[in-house]
């Protein structure tokens, strides 16, 4: 299976959950050594930082090194090429450094990252453990970063919670942290940061952009449960503006699977335990939504076109990033200098949350790339003094 998504141009990433078993007393680990692989409270109780009953300790040796070997192993054998950590922060920042050297020596290509949160308090030590804001201790890891989820569409906690493109307000700090890749820009209040209030990541490929992922609700659920006074016009409009400044951010960009069909699991916030009636794919929703399909595949091609909207330097994006708008609703930004070696020399990009057009100033000729759903790559129309940019959109120009 491997190698025939490799001989068709796909990398195939294992989700690994080392963080708990599903017995304890009975399992495979207490059965070879009572009590070692698992971490317990001063009082003998079993910590359950996985909230499934327990947790593993990969700071003792042996579970350390069951992970570390497991984990070559699939690189090695299967010629995987990544690994995503289920509760990364369980595990020890020691550990995770430990299996990312180890599996580069493999494949230096080969890509780890996890979610750098753990589900309940743990005996690990808080500085010890592989959270998103240790991840400046851990420098060939990436997380995923829940400062741009929930601030483009509010809390997955909260089903009435909004985010930014669904009307919420003071949610632009959040979301130009997503935009940089989580690292450190003169330009951002991070005390206005929803989660974070420093940077966490060291490159901006460590910080993993993302609005929606299997856990929680789709993302077009979660708009149309917090915004039920919205129009199914306007949710699609949010929902297609979320993945689009995930699809212009920094940092590695991740879609959840069938968001470019308005996926829906019927409104159900986890989906663990429910049945192929929820989980499964209607691939009926490509033809009801073949505008929405159309959308997400333009902007894949011009996330694929344009290596600024993916710089590899924290540098680099401290020079060549600079925001140049931002009011309630609104975020622009312009990357500069050719940026990574792009074609276009100067790249304005603004997102309009508002449910009303926006009138933008320009003091010089663009290209335009992007207005609303129209996508035109090499900018057969050009705009100067004003521009007027579609209510829950993004507007793209450049200059060659």
């Amino acid at each position: 299976m491997v190698k025939t998504f490799h001989d068709n141009g796909i990398g195939v990433i294992l989700d690994v959950v080392y963080n708990h078993t599903g017995r304890t007393e009975d399992s495979n680990f207490n059965l070879e050594v009572p009590g070692y692989y698992y971490r317990q409270w001063k009082d003998g109780k079993p910590s359950d930082a996985s909230a499934c009953g327990n947790e593993t300790a990969s700071d003792r040796a042996m579970m350390q090194k069951y992970i570390t070997e497991s984990v070559a192993y699939w690189a090695e054998e299967y010629h995987l090429d990544g690994f995503r950590f289920d509760l990364m922060g369980i595990h020890d920042t020691e550990t995770m450094n430990k299996v990312a050297k180890t599996v580069k020596t493999i494949n230096p290509n080969i890509f780890v990252y996890g979610e750098g949160w753990t589900a309940g308090d743990s005996p690990l030590p808080e500085e010890k453990r592989a959270l998103k804001k240790n991840t400046l201790a851990m420098p060939q890891i990436s997380a995923f970063s829940d400062d741009l989820r929930d601030g483009l569409k509010g809390s997955v906690f909260k089903e009435e919670s909004t985010g930014f493109v669904s009307g919420a307000k003071n949610e632009e700090e959040s979301v130009k942290m997503g935009i940089v890749g989580s690292i450190k820009h003169p330009q951002i209040d991070y005390t206005k940061v929803n989660y974070s209030k420093a940077p966490w990541a060291i490159e901006p490929w460590q910080s993993v952009s993302y609005v929606s992922c299997h856990d929680n609700h789709t993302v077009f659920d979660k708009l149309k449960v917090s915004r039920r006074d919205a129009t199914k016009d306007e949710l699609i409009l949010m929902q297609k503006l979320t993945n689009a400044i995930v699809m212009t951010s920094q940092g590695v960009a991740f879609i959840h699977a069938r968001a470019e069909m308005l996926r829906t699991k019927n409104g159900e916030h986890n989906s663990y335990n429910l049945p192929d009636s929820i989980n499964q794919i209607d691939w009926s929703w490509k033809n009801t939504h073949a505008d929405v399909v159309t959308y997400y595949k333009n902007l894949i091609l011009l996330r694929k076109a344009h290596p600024a909207f993916r710089m590899t330097n924290a540098n680099d994006v401290r020079i060549n990033l600079e925001f140049k708008e931002e009011t309630n609703g609104l975020i622009g930004y312009q990357i500069k200098n050719n940026a990574n070696s792009d074609k276009w020399k100067n790249i304005l990009v603004v997102y309009n949350a508002n449910p009303k057009v926006a009138a933008y100033e320009l003091n010089e000729t663009w290209q335009v790339a992007v207005l609303g759903d129209s996508f035109s790559l090499e900018g057969t129309k050009s705009v100067k003094n004003k521009v007027t940019i579609p209510p829950i959109s993004m507007m793209v120009l450049f200059q060659e």
